[in-house]
């Protein structure tokens, strides 16, 4: 375990970023994250990606902002819902395996395999004994993950009650934006007090040094994106080369023999292949 996990108490939700400020970093975050995919499917390194938080948190805003960077190609998105009959009769993490990324991939879950230990905790759908037998089994599970190359973020988009209100009432007056909002949403709002505390306790018990947990402070959505996405290009660029790969001396005699291009140009490549 990390020595001081993080607590939703000390998410700073003051934090602010302008419009200026925000695009700047924006475009510089995306530039980077699509280096880090070219590099990714080079290596053959593999990433996953898990938000979760409040209803209304922002956590479809910032993977839209990171789609738009990456090829679909080696990135898929993995919204998560209620588990179909298949899987309500198998072990919870079934779905989870079944949608991890090949090598050179990366995947982003929508909500994840802690529904356990939060949704189905606060709903009372899983037994006490067997809720908190996930947090060892998911500790084991990323474990076996990351042993085997996978890179892991784990982000938490945490607003105040205020703000979630004020996003619902938007949705409800926005027509582009009202079907976001469900019935679901305001009963979850009741469970408020009994969703922080499992919350705390996830956080407690499952940001390991191996797979941390980072609470993003959402209640400004430009600061709560940049803020995730920079969390993101520094976990899956450390130790990585991010310099544009070299072809090899096959593409490069095919390229000098078909294209028109300048055979100084096809030496220099090859020169950097040596």
């Amino acid at each position: 375990m990390t020595q001081t996990p993080p607590k939703l108490a000390d998410a700073d939700l003051s934090h602010r970023l302008g419009k200026r400020a925000y695009l700047e970093q924006l475009a510089d975050l995306q530039a980077q994250l699509a280096l880090i995919q070219q590099a990714f499917l080079f290596h053959g390194l593999k990433g996953v990606l898990v938000f979760e938080g409040w209803d209304a948190a922002g956590k479809g805003g910032t993977i839209r902002r990171i789609s738009q960077a990456l090829d679909p190609r080696s990135f898929k998105v993995w919204p998560i819902g209620a588990p179909r009959n298949y899987y309500l009769s198998r072990h919870y993490l079934l779905r989870f395996w079944e949608r991890l990324p090949p090598a050179g991939a990366i995947s982003a879950f929508d909500r994840s395999w802690y529904g356990r230990v939060l949704v189905e905790r606060v709903e009372q759908l899983t037994p006490e004994a067997r809720w908190r037998a996930a947090y060892r089994e998911i500790n084991d599970f990323e474990r076996m993950l990351v042993d085997d190359g996978t890179r892991i973020v784990k982000l938490f988009f945490h607003i105040s009650p205020e703000e979630q209100m004020a996003r619902f009432t938007e949705r409800l007056r926005n027509p582009t934006k009202r079907w976001k909002l469900t019935y679901e949403d305001f009963r979850n709002r009741e469970k408020w007090g009994q969703t922080e505390e499992a919350v705390d306790e996830m956080l407690t018990q499952t940001s390991t040094e191996i797979a941390p947990w980072h609470v993003i402070p959402a209640n400004n959505k430009k600061y709560a994106r940049i803020k995730a996405m920079s969390a993101i290009v520094d976990a899956f660029s450390v130790g990585v080369d991010l310099n544009p790969q070299h072809l090899d001396h096959k593409t490069l005699d095919a390229a000098g023999r078909v294209l028109d291009v300048d055979q100084a140009l096809i030496d220099s490549l090859r020169a950097r292949t040596d």
